[in-house]
């Protein structure tokens, strides 16, 4: 079964990236926290609990053009969300600030 994952920017603007990498979970945990770092992501939450659903979202939101842009950064980015989230077809709604499964 092939993996996906949908990003939504903005309405009507997605794009879809195949996973093409099964990755450890461990891996992509790590991945997604460094990521989160690195984009200066924020907690969704005010509890300041961050979810690894809320850190996709999160790096999702925050990634400019140039970071879709890269192919690397984009199939890496959906190889650790399907690998995180342990769901083979995961949509991030930006819009909304929803994942949906």
């Amino acid at each position: 079964m092939q993996s996906f994952v949908t990003v939504e920017l903005t309405l009507g603007n997605e794009f879809q990236l195949l996973a093409q990498k099964d990755m450890p979970a461990l891996e992509a945990r790590q991945w997604l926290d460094q990521q989160f770092v690195d984009l200066d992501c924020e907690p969704l939450r005010p509890s300041g609990k961050v979810l690894t659903a809320d850190k996709v979202l999160a790096i999702a939101a925050h990634a400019s053009q140039t970071h879709w842009s890269d192919t690397a950064w984009a199939q890496q980015f959906a190889n650790a969300t399907v690998a995180a989230l342990a769901r083979p077809v995961v949509k991030v709604d930006i819009p909304a600030l929803a994942i949906k499964f």
